[in-house]
């Protein structure tokens, strides 16, 4: 009964973290690409896809954001809402769902973020369309494709590469132009680069996030880069013997340093490596990663 208290608390704790809501000032809408477009409200992105068959449009961060969304979408494009994709499971993207509700709009997600808004009762729009691995929607000559890459950040988060414009969309667990988000709270370190990985895999020409930059391939294994090396050193130290705040004290990565955030988000993303390797339910919960190194 305990470990399931704990469970619980834990889940709740990875749902409840939005930032400050934005305000009308600050959305914008912006053609990327081809038919896709991005949302920006204060520090998150979502992104939407115009086509003669219809519109489909990524998470809509809060209620009133997404009804801000919808009167421009009816009021710029000559094409109904037809989707709905939420990204993962956090509220601070999915909620405001109601306010992009009609008549023929339907709501996708991965099976597993799902389950967490219905578990935790959350004030949204729950998706009716789920999936476990792959998902296509199409919209006439349109589509985009649906990928879960295990675990990274947060539950049932997905990748979404909108064709034909080649665009890649991924909330969260790659940030473009900016450091990781402080210490990592709610992020599989190693999930985050096997996650990265296979979205470099894919042939994709632009990469839009749910946060901070929109960038190119390379833009995206930079980031990876970033992933591999904070990593990598902080498990090296930590396999020397040295303290968290030895670590803090010593590791420099000077190769980026261009990052924003980085003079102050460095120490805490060490800080979340550090907590996640030394974590034995992180181990527990990662059966591919030996007890003892090999």
């Amino acid at each position: 009964m305990k470990t399931r208290l704990i469970a619980a608390a834990a889940l709740l704790a990875g749902l409840l973290v939005p930032l400050a809501p934005a305000g009308a000032a600050d959305y914008e809408i912006e053609r990327m690409q081809g038919d896709v477009y991005r949302f920006t409200a204060g520090n998150y992105r979502s992104v939407f896809m115009v086509t003669d068959a219809g519109i489909v449009a990524t998470d809509p961060i809060d209620a009133e954001a997404a009804a801000w969304l919808g009167r421009e979408l009816e009021t710029r494009f000559d094409a109904p809402l037809r989707y709905v994709i939420y990204s993962h499971n956090h509220i601070d993207h999915t909620y405001g769902g109601r306010a992009l509700d009609g008549e023929g709009v339907r709501f996708v997600a991965h099976r597993l973020a799902r389950a967490d808004l219905v578990h935790t009762r959350a004030d949204t729009r729950i998706p009716e369309l789920t999936f476990n691995d792959e998902m296509t929607l199409h919209l006439g000559a349109a589509r985009v494709h649906l990928r879960y890459h295990g675990v990274n950040n947060g539950r049932g988060s997905i990748s979404m590469h909108f064709q034909p414009a080649d665009v890649m969309h991924v909330v969260d667990w790659i940030v473009l132009g900016r450091m990781p988000y402080r210490d990592l709270k709610g992020y599989d370190i190693q999930g985050m680069i096997d996650s990265t990985d296979e979205i470099l895999a894919i042939d994709f020409d632009l990469f839009v996030g749910g946060h901070a930059e929109a960038g190119s391939r390379a833009d995206v294994a930079r980031y990876r880069d970033y992933l591999e090396q904070l990593y990598t050193r902080v498990r090296d130290g930590m396999l020397a013997g040295k303290s968290l705040a030895t670590l803090q004290d010593e590791i420099r990565l000077p190769a980026f340093d261009d990052l924003r955030m980085y003079d102050e988000w460095l120490a805490p993303n060490i800080a979340g490596v550090y907590r996640t390797l030394n974590d034995r339910s992180y181990m527990d919960m990662r059966p591919d990663v030996p007890d003892t190194p090999e």
